[in-house]
């Protein structure tokens, strides 16, 4: 995942390996308050957390009932006109969630090994925000706001519909784990959308943060 050389001006980046293996530290040493997570993932994170506040007006729903485990075929976020195919991932080489290859950037990776969207816990679900050469997935996921949807389709055929609650920037140097990934609030069933986000650094071939949104399940779509 390192970027080439010779790239050519205003191409799109590439976030490297370093950047996933960040966010693998923080969720490790919070791993336990995750429901069925042994390891996690977490993220580089922009100075400080930025978190993008609720409008005033904007009144979220009660969280549905947790459904039973499926896993994940596709995720619809209708906001951002985003229908994406789902594919499992586990962990790479340096044990931070390996997202699906830049050669799919359509493609988000869900963390298999962790909670199943709809389920009781936090489910995890990451995704490039560009490559080399062009947008990817996830480029425009930190204009989610809260109150917008969020849609799971399941392999048992159900739709689950989660409510985004909010986005935070989260600098590398001043990242919270426990406030990006762990649960919100007992007992309901939670999701994490995360890629890339600030700026790119050419020093490093990485991005200075990553945009973690948070939504939780209000309701089953039919």
């Amino acid at each position: 995942m390192r970027a080439r050389r010779g790239r050519s001006p205003g191409a799109g980046r590439v976030v490297t390996g370093v950047t996933w293996a960040l966010a693998l530290l923080g969720l490790w040493l919070w791993g336990q308050t995750l429901t069925d997570l042994r390891l996690g993932v977490s993220a580089p994170t922009t100075g400080d957390v930025a978190a993008v506040g609720r409008p005033a007006d904007v009144r979220l729903p009660s969280p549905a009932r947790p459904l039973t485990g499926a896993a994940p075929r596709r995720l619809d976020i209708p906001a951002l006109d985003v229908t994406a195919p789902v594919v499992p991932r586990g962990l790479d080489g340096q044990g931070a969630i390996e997202p699906p290859p830049f050669t799919r950037p359509g493609e988000v990776g869900w963390y298999e090994d962790g909670v199943r969207p709809g389920a009781v816990g936090t489910a995890l679900i990451v995704g490039h925000v560009d490559t080399e050469t062009r947008p990817a997935v996830f480029y425009r996921l930190s204009t989610l706001r809260p109150g917008q949807r969020i849609r799971v389709v399941r392999e048992d055929d159900r739709v689950a519909e989660f409510t985004v609650e909010g986005v935070q920037v989260l600098a590398r140097d001043h990242f919270d784990a426990r406030a990006a990934y762990g649960p919100r609030r007992a007992g309901r069933a939670e999701l994490r959308l995360i890629t890339c986000g600030g700026t790119y650094d050419e020093a490093s071939r990485t991005y200075t943060a990553n945009v973690v949104v948070s939504a939780y399940l209000t309701g089953i779509v039919t």
